[in-house]
């Protein structure tokens, strides 16, 4: 490795010589590496956010469609963004399915999370492995398998049950493959949790509960938060696992799908750029949020292990 000695000032003083380590340029490979990685898979959703621009669409202004051709700029699209009925019918559907599943989700795997985080019990390995097969069996294999128990129950009506395919079998198959994700999310974050502080504060004569709520849920509060968020948005996204349970009710994805047939009109790449826009902000808010939260139960817990010692 080449190497500077110091300056002849310093020679002179008596100080030894000096290295100076000098970068090797093979450590400028994975930071070169990550920065075109991350812009390679964001350069679809800058393609999303140019053609909401596009001043040259397919067919008429009545009827326009999405075209490959991308010219610069107009706010036309932006300004008739409730322009398609059906669209917007469509996109509201899947916020309406998508907050009921992320919040219940939310509260069965954070439990869920919680319990497998601090807890060791038999059967604790199996559950394990039931949450990482929901996440791993493919989305097509769960969709018809929840597809088959719904056409079952209605066919049964066990108690006058009828599940007939629409929002409620979207939203309740959006529940259940959310919560293996939500449960993982949680986990680690319990895992990765001090239970020092949790001992601390029970030296100091608190009740279980309020150790829960004034120690354990601050700290694992980002966790959930990062669950619910991961859910909603998986719920919102999905395709697959909707297009075998959703029956005549459309959501943003399937209705999608169905128009690329005949081409894409040009609201869809507004909408997706304002959902990729509000999903940036409110994941750097909760961010934000999610640390002073942390801050201050790091605080709590610091000082209630000063005062038990």
């Amino acid at each position: 490795m080449s190497a500077v000695t110091v300056p002849a000032a310093e020679a002179a003083r008596g100080y030894p010589p000096r290295r100076i380590k000098r970068r090797r340029w093979t450590s400028f490979i994975l930071p070169v590496f990550t920065i075109v990685m991350i812009v390679y898979l964001a350069s679809p959703v800058f393609m999303m956010i140019g053609y909401s621009f596009n001043s040259q669409p397919l067919g008429n202004l009545d009827n326009p469609r999405q075209s490959a051709e991308l010219v610069c700029c107009t706010f036309a699209w932006w300004s008739g963004i409730f322009d398609i009925e059906e669209l917007n019918s469509a996109l509201f559907t899947s916020v309406r399915v998508a907050l009921p599943a992320a919040f219940f989700a939310t509260i069965f795997g954070s439990l869920i999370g919680i319990t497998l985080g601090r807890y060791r019990f038999s059967g604790r390995g199996l559950t394990n492995f039931v949450i990482f097969l929901a996440i791993a069996v493919p989305e097509i294999v769960l969709g018809s398998a929840l597809l088959s128990m719904f056409v079952a129950v209605n066919e049964a009506k066990p108690a006058g049950l009828s599940l007939v395919p629409g929002e409620l079998t979207i939203t309740l198959s959006h529940i259940g493959f959310s919560i293996a994700f939500v449960a993982i999310t949680v986990r680690a974050r319990v895992q990765g949790m001090d239970s020092s502080l949790e001992s601390a504060a029970q030296d100091l004569y608190a009740t279980p509960s309020t150790a829960f709520f004034k120690i354990t849920l601050p700290l694992i509060a980002p966790g959930i938060v990062a669950g619910f968020l991961l859910a909603f948005v998986l719920s919102l996204d999905d395709f697959v696992i909707t297009n075998f349970v959703n029956g005549t009710t459309n959501t943003f994805p399937t209705w999608v799908y169905g128009a690329s047939r005949l081409g894409v009109p040009p609201q869809v790449n507004v909408w997706g750029t304002v959902l990729f826009t509000v999903g940036i902000l409110v994941a750097v808010v909760t961010l934000v949020a999610s640390g002073r939260s942390t801050k201050k139960a790091a605080r709590s817990s610091t000082l209630a292990m000063a005062n038990a010692k």
